[in-house]
């Protein structure tokens, strides 16, 4: 099987390709932009940063989510939710009609 040409030979028929491979034409649209000075690189060639972070710069924090707090105040509001104590407030703020 051959590589995808993407520039159309003048003798070719002027329909629509075959097949066109995207991730193809992707990676060629961004070897000519790092040719023609455009990028300075192409960010799929770059690898993944492995050096630990620097002194000074935050860690990524933890998910808020898995820890005991956040799961105690859920089923809080669920219960809550359940026995009807909380409201729907619709899709208007309150007046000062709907205590009346």
């Amino acid at each position: 099987m051959s590589e995808p040409q993407f520039h159309r030979d003048r003798r070719e028929h002027g329909g629509a390709p075959q097949r066109l491979d995207d991730d193809k034409l992707a990676e060629i649209t961004e070897d000519e932009r790092v040719e023609a000075g455009v990028d300075d690189f192409n960010p799929d060639e770059v690898p993944p940063a492995t050096d630990p972070l620097p002194p000074g710069v935050p860690r990524p924090r933890p998910d808020v989510r898995q820890g005991n707090e956040y799961q105690e105040e859920r089923a809080e509001i669920r219960r809550e939710e359940q026995e009807g104590e909380l409201r729907d407030p619709g899709p208007f703020p309150p007046t000062r009609y709907d205590g009346e």
